[in-house]
């Protein structure tokens, strides 16, 4: 029988192997029905108790209508009710209960229809809160391909609903056209063509309703999908590429991404759905009085206004790049304006950024009137040669009255798909300048995850500390509990590593060698710039070694897999690498560890804050554990700081940790409190810090 840690790494493994993604999750009681309604697909493990001694789990595969389908161990799907499957979960919880409520209730004359119901409600009071696990979601990784995501959300399907939608909604307008006029341009009028005019233009009602609500639910799909590869990208992408940009590069990223997705909500769909438009256009005009020569007019005018667009993108992205940089600096002044405040001359303050302003200002006229040229010239130029070529037949041709009627529509179907046209052009024009900044981050999210290794869960990791004593310069000093000729392996074993920058010719490290064994206690020193963070980050995983061989408890990066790496080594990086997010203090402690926190990581945080001297902060914040903190909440100082970031190593559990200059900032007393406590809790550990 599997149970906790080791039944969440089986499945994430077999996962794994199976090409899909499980997160773990649990709910209180009384919120199942709300999980059961949302979760599928999921696996879920119903409690274990006299009826049910073994494990047992219910494959979920949708739900809908207050059913839920089962698959059955024969591989047949079943439906049963959702309160089935709740009353299966909460039957362990309810059973010592139940005996007591129901002599209660009759007690008190409740009636007997209606005991049930107050019974449920009694329980779901006294039981509301605690918490139910053994449920896990499955779900396609974010680096899943694209077409894999498209099809697990269904995009496809409604993207043809929206599809059918916009071809009947122009196709009903033109019949409306093609009724009124051959009723109007006949010489006498019948009220049946009155009659079907009116019924064709209320059915393009259904049309346009159906248009904007799929429309939107495909928003909001791929709109989500979109988000959630972009996340997933951020995380993927190894330090250097990064590391080299400030906060206004950041920024600029975030706002070309919404550039990106509101090109996919709004224009994107605008402009893909008016070429369907423009084709339907041009097949009516040349149904019309004009014929295929009105239809070769239409195409020659979208032919000039894409010209048009094409110049209107050669210069918005010349805007754009000029816009990136302003932002990039502005946002980088206001990082620093303290720094410029007390460092540069008033005098001086602005003068580089006029000279900026004006720069921009002069792309922005420029870039404006192509706007407005594209604006003016598009549609309604549209609009004078196609009608003044259809008045023009009209009275050369005033027997072709059926075909005047079609060519208005088809006239008046162009001017709508061109206004429209020159909205898409634009959204497209700043995706296509956006995709620039966003292509690395989804690229990023498309790289192979490296499989976990079923070793890692069967290696039987042994974390007993020995009482040894190791120097920086790795020299032992044998006692007779532990005879140097009895040591254990080396927990973590480096070997001739070699690792340089990227763009750099020398090496930051050189033929490194280092062996760390449990229990150990180890001071790098050294000047700045000799490499003591690169060889932390080689040892967390962060980074890996270009020659060399580092192995963990026997096994390398490769085959232990990333974030197996981590489990066992944390690095508490340099202050200014570290960071303290806009989140709860419990929140920014536990991080590392896991949320929502669960009661006991509650605890052991407060405990370890006591020990690093925070608990005076603690009780100086209104909200305690839950005050907001960080840029945009409670300032915390430079020491705090650095204490909270020993803590959040600290509670990750880990076999060995790494703590980067976290003390440089630590007057004397708290200094002797952190270090008592790092010394106390941490199994094996590496301080780095300046002589």
């Amino acid at each position: 029988m599997l149970d906790g840690e080791a039944l969440d790494n089986w499945l994430e493994y077999a996962a794994h192997q199976l090409g899909i993604e499980v997160e773990s999750v649990e709910t209180s009681y009384g919120e199942v029905e709300s999980l059961m309604g949302h979760a599928a697909p999921a696996l879920l493990r119903l409690p274990t108790d006299e009826t049910v001694p073994n494990d047992m789990f219910l494959a979920l595969l949708k739900t809908g209508r207050g059913q839920l389908t089962l698959l059955t161990p024969e591989l047949v799907q079943r439906s049963v009710p959702i309160e089935t499957t709740c009353h299966a979960l909460r039957d362990p919880l309810n059973a010592p209960l139940l005996d007591a409520r129901r002599e209660l209730l009759a007690e008190a004359g409740v009636a007997e229809e209606r005991r049930e119901t107050v019974l449920a409600a009694l329980l779901n009071e006294q039981l509301g809160t605690i918490r139910i696990g053994g449920c896990w979601l499955l779900r396609l990784p974010p680096n899943a391909g694209w077409w894999a995501q498209v099809r697990h959300t269904r995009l496809f399907q409604k993207l043809i609903t929206l599809f059918g939608a916009n071809v009947g909604q122009p196709l009903l307008l033109v019949s409306a056209w093609w009724l009124i006029g051959r009723g109007a341009l006949q010489g006498h009028f019948e009220w049946v063509w009155l009659v079907a005019w009116a019924l064709a233009l209320l059915t393009m009602i259904p049309f346009q309703l159906l248009m904007s609500s799929t429309q939107g639910i495909l928003a909001i799909d791929a709109g989500g999908l979109f988000k959630q590869r972009l996340l997933y990208g951020i995380l993927r992408l190894e330090p250097e590429e990064i590391s080299h940009q400030g906060a206004g590069q950041f920024l600029g990223r975030v706002m070309e991404s919404e550039s990106l997705e509101l090109l996919a909500l709004t224009g994107g769909f605008a402009a893909f759905f008016t070429v369907v438009q423009l084709a339907t256009a041009a097949a009516i005009l040349s149904m019309g009085i004009g014929g295929w020569l009105h239809s070769l007019l239409l195409i020659g005018w979208v032919a000039l206004i894409l010209l048009l667009g094409w110049l209107y993108a050669r210069q918005g992205r010349i805007w754009l790049d000029t816009f990136r940089q302003m932002t990039n600096d502005m946002v980088e002044r206001m990082v620093g304006y303290r720094t410029r405040v007390a460092q540069e001359d008033h005098a001086r303050w602005h003068d580089e950024e006029d000279r900026e302003l004006a720069h921009y200002l002069d792309l922005s006229a420029h870039f404006d009137h192509i706007g407005a040229g594209l604006n003016a010239i598009g549609p309604r130029g549209w609009l004078v040669l196609g009608l003044g070529w259809v008045l023009y037949l009209f009275v050369t041709k005033p027997e072709l009255s059926t075909e005047l009627a079609i060519s208005l529509g088809g006239v008046m179907l162009a001017f709508q798909a061109l206004s429209t046209l020159i909205l898409g052009m634009r959204s497209v024009v700043d995706g296509i300048t956006a995709w620039g900044q966003v292509a690395p981050l989804l690229q990023a999210a498309g790289r192979p995850v490296q499989a976990p290794n079923e070793l890692v869960y069967n290696m039987g990791v042994n974390n007993t500390v020995v009482n040894r004593t190791q120097t920086a310069t790795g020299s032992t000093s044998p006692t007779a509990e532990h005879p140097i000729t009895e040591r254990p392996a080396p927990m973590i074993m480096a070997r001739d590593l070699v690792f340089r920058y990227r763009g750099r010719t020398q090496p930051v490290l050189r033929e490194c060698k280092l062996d760390i064994y449990p229990g150990d206690r180890l001071l790098l020193e050294g000047e700045s710039g000799g490499g003591k963070s690169t060889l932390a980050a080689l040892l967390a995983g962060l980074r890996t070694p270009d020659a060399g061989l580092l192995l963990l408890r026997g096994l390398d990066h490769q085959t232990l897999g990333a974030d197996a790496w981590r489990q066992h080594v944390v690095s508490a990086p340099q202050f200014h690498e570290n960071h303290v997010f806009t989140e709860t203090f419990a929140f920014n402690l536990l991080i590392g560890r896991r949320w929502p926190a669960l009661p006991d990581d509650l605890m052991e945080a407060y405990t370890i804050c006591e020990e690093l001297g925070l608990s005076d902060l603690i009780n100086r914040m209104p909200a305690g554990f839950q005050q907001m903190v960080g840029e945009s909440g409670w300032q915390l100082s430079h020491g705090e700081r650095s204490r909270l970031y020993i803590a959040r190593a600290l509670l990750q559990q880990a076999d060995f940790i790494i703590l980067d200059e976290s003390f440089a900032a630590l007057d004397p007393e708290n200094l002797r409190l952190a270090l008592e406590c790092v010394l106390r809790r941490a199994p094996a550990l590496m301080v780095i810090a300046h002589p």
